[in-house]
C-alpha cells in the first residue's frame, strides 16, 4: 500500500500538538496528527497565566480559530463550553511551612504571598483539566480537516532527501506515513528524543528534582482570608518548604490536582518513590493540608517522576523540530509551561506562514530561542528552590517573575511587544542582567529593597510594596500610573483595560 503523504506530521495530541495542527491547516497544509495513546487521558501541566491566555488569544485571532477563543478566560469558557472541565484561577497563592516544626501557615500573613492575576472571575485565568481540554482540542482539529489517528506505535523515523517516513502499527495493522516535516509534541523525552536518539543536556545550576502527583476527590477548601485579593483556593496554591513544594489546583468537576516537587535530596528523605505512603506521610506532617486532605481519595495510582527537569541536546534538524514542551521542562512552580509552549507554537507558525520551515537558519533561530527561554526559566526557578527555606527571600525573588510577566502581558496588549523581548524579558539587556544578579545575590536584609529598585522600571502591578504585606490585588490604578513605563498614555491604558473587561477608572486629569 502506498504511504499517505502529508505536508506536516505532528507526533502527540496534547493541546499543543492539536493547536499547531489546526494552525497548519489554516495555512493550507495537509496534516496528520498521531497519538500513541487515546483520549481522555491525564497529564501534568494544567495552569494558565495572563500571558499564556494572551498568547492563545493572539494565535486564535491570527489564524482564524474562533472556536478556541472562549478558552482564554474563565467567564467565556463557562458560557461556551461548560462541559469541558476547568478550574478558576484568580492568582498565585503561596504558603510557607517548616517540616521540622510544623504549624498552620494559613491565616499567618508573614508566611503568605497572594498575587492576583485578575480583578474578577469573568476575566480570570484557568486550570485546564487536560483530560477534557486535550480531547476537545483533538476534536476541533479533526473538524478543521486534520487527519487524526490514535493507538499508533511508531518505529524510528526514516529521513530521505525530500521526505520523512513514519512507519509502525495501529493495533494489528501496519501503517506508514510520509511527511515533508515532522513536529514532536509528545512531551519531555518523547518520540524524536528517544528514537533519533538525541542527547540530554544539563540545566546549569539547576537542582535535580523529582515529583509525585495524582488527582483527588473530596479535597476540602482551605478557607477564606478576610480582605484577601481573591478567594485563596481559587488560585494556583503552592505550599512551600525547604527544598520542595506542594501544588493544589481545583477543577469545577470536583477533581483536584495535587502533587509534590522536591530536590533529589529531599525526595530521598521523603521516599517519594514509594508513592501513596510517601504522600500520606508528607500530608500528615502539615496541619493545613492534613485537614484539607482528610477525606480525599486519589482517582488513580500516584505517578512518580524521578527526573522532572529536562533539556534536549538538540531541538531541530533537517525536516524536524521539537515543540518547547518536548524540548525541555523545568518545574510547574511558576506555571511557565503554557507560555513557553505557546511562544514555540507562535514561532513555528510564523515559519510555516513565511515558507521558512525548511530554512536551516530559521530553524536554528527557533531552536536557540526555545533553549534560551528554557534556560531563563530554569535560572529563576533554581534561585527560588535555593531560598525555599527562607520565605522572605523566596517572596522577594518571586517579584522578578511577576514583574516580568505582568510587564510583558501589558506591553503586548498595548501593541508594544517590542518593549518586552523574550520570555521573562530575557532579551531586554537591562532587565535580564539585573534579574540574573538579583536571583544570584546572597539573601540578606537588603535583598528585598534591591529587588524593589531593580524591577521599578518594569513594575506595573504595585509589586514589592511593603505596605501591601504580601497581598497584591489586581488594580487598574497600578497599571494606569505605570502607563509611561509601557510607552503609552493613561487614556490608552484605560482603553486597553476596558477591552479586557477590566473595570478601569478614568485617568486623573493633571
Amino acid at each position: 500500500m502506498r504511504p499517505q503523504r502529508f505536508d506536516i506530521a505532528i507526533i502527540g495530541s496534547g493541546f499543543a500538538g492539536s493547536l499547531l495542527a489546526m494552525i497548519a491547516r489554516r495555512l493550507g497544509r495537509s496534516v496528520v496528527l498521531l497519538e500513541k495513546g487515546s483520549h481522555p487521558r491525564i497529564v501534568i501541566g494544567e495552569s494558565s497565566t495572563p500571558l499564556a491566555n494572551l498568547l492563545l488569544e493572539e494565535l486564535v485571532d491570527r489564524y482564524d480559530l474562533p472556536q478556541l477563543r472562549p478558552f482564554c478566560k474563565w467567564g467565556s469558557w463557562q458560557k461556551a463550553y461548560p462541559e469541558v472541565a476547568c478550574g478558576l484561577k484568580r492568582g498565585f497563592t503561596f504558603y510557607h511551612h517548616d517540616l521540622d516544626r510544623p504549624a498552620p501557615a494559613v491565616h499567618d500573613r508573614e508566611r503568605q504571598l497572594l498575587v492576583a492575576a485578575s480583578p474578577a472571575d469573568e476575566i480570570a485565568d484557568t486550570h485546564w483539566y487536560r483530560a477534557d481540554v486535550d480531547a476537545h482540542f483533538v476534536s476541533s482539529a479533526v473538524d478543521c480537516g486534520v487527519t487524526y489517528l490514535d493507538h499508533v506505535q511508531l518505529d524510528s523515523p526514516e529521513f530521505d532527501r525530500d521526505v520523512v517516513r513514519l512507519s509502525g502499527r495501529r493495533g494489528r495493522e501496519p501503517v506508514t506515513f510520509e511527511a515533508d516535516f515532522v513536529v514532536d509534541a509528545s512531551g519531555p523525552r518523547g518520540f524524536l528524543h528517544s528514537s533519533l536518539p538525541l542527547t540530554e543536556r544539563d540545566l546549569p545550576g539547576y537542582p535535580r528534582t523529582h515529583a509525585l502527583y495524582s488527582h483527588f476527590r473530596g479535597v476540602e477548601r482551605l478557607g477564606g482570608e478576610d480582605g484577601a485579593p481573591y478567594p485563596v483556593d481559587d488560585a494556583a496554591v503552592h505550599h512551600v518548604f525547604d527544598r520542595g513544594w506542594i501544588w493544589v489546583l481545583r477543577f469545577n468537576n470536583g477533581v483536584t490536582s495535587a502533587g509534590v516537587a522536591a530536590t533529589e535530596e529531599l525526595a530521598g528523605e521523603l521516599r517519594l518513590s514509594e508513592g501513596a505512603p510517601a504522600w500520606q506521610r508528607l500530608i500528615a506532617a502539615l496541619p493545613d493540608l492534613r485537614r484539607q486532605f482528610a477525606h480525599a481519595q486519589p482517582l488513580y495510582e500516584f505517578r512518580y517522576i524521578p527526573n522532572l527537569s529536562f533539556r534536549s541536546g538538540q531541538i531541530t534538524g533537517e525536516r524536524w523540530a521539537l515543540l518547547p514542551s518536548a524540548a525541555g521542562f523545568v518545574d510547574p512552580l511558576l506555571s511557565t509551561g503554557f507560555p513557553l509552549t505557546l511562544f514555540g507554537i507562535e514561532r513555528l507558525a510564523q515559519l510555516m506562514e513565511t515558507g521558512k520551515l525548511h530554512d536551516p537558519g530559521a530553524l536554528s533561530m527557533y531552536a536557540e530561542q526555545t533553549d534560551q527561554d528554557l534556560l531563563a526559566t530554569a535560572h529563576l526557578t533554581a534561585a527560588l528552590y535555593s531560598s525555599m527555606n527562607d520565605f522572605q527571600t523566596f517572596t522577594a525573588r518571586t517579584m522578578l517573575y511577576f514583574a516580568a510577566a505582568s510587564y510583558s502581558e501589558s506591553a503586548r496588549r498595548l501593541g508594544n511587544a517590542h518593549l518586552a523581548p523574550g520570555f521573562l524579558l530575557r532579551k531586554h539587556l537591562v532587565f535580564s542582567r539585573r534579574m540574573r544578579e538579583l536571583a544570584e545575590a546572597p539573601p540578606d536584609a537588603n535583598l528585598a529593597q534591591e529587588i524593589r529598585e531593580g524591577i521599578q522600571p518594569f513594575n506595573v502591578a504595585g509589586l514589592s510594596n511593603p505596605a501591601r504585606r504580601n497581598w497584591y490585588p489586581a488594580l487598574a490604578e497600578d497599571l494606569i500610573e505605570s502607563a509611561h513605563k509601557l510607552g503609552a498614555t493613561e487614556d490608552e491604558v484605560v482603553a486597553m483595560l476596558k477591552r479586557c473587561g477590566f473595570n478601569a477608572p478614568q485617568p486623573v486629569l493633571q
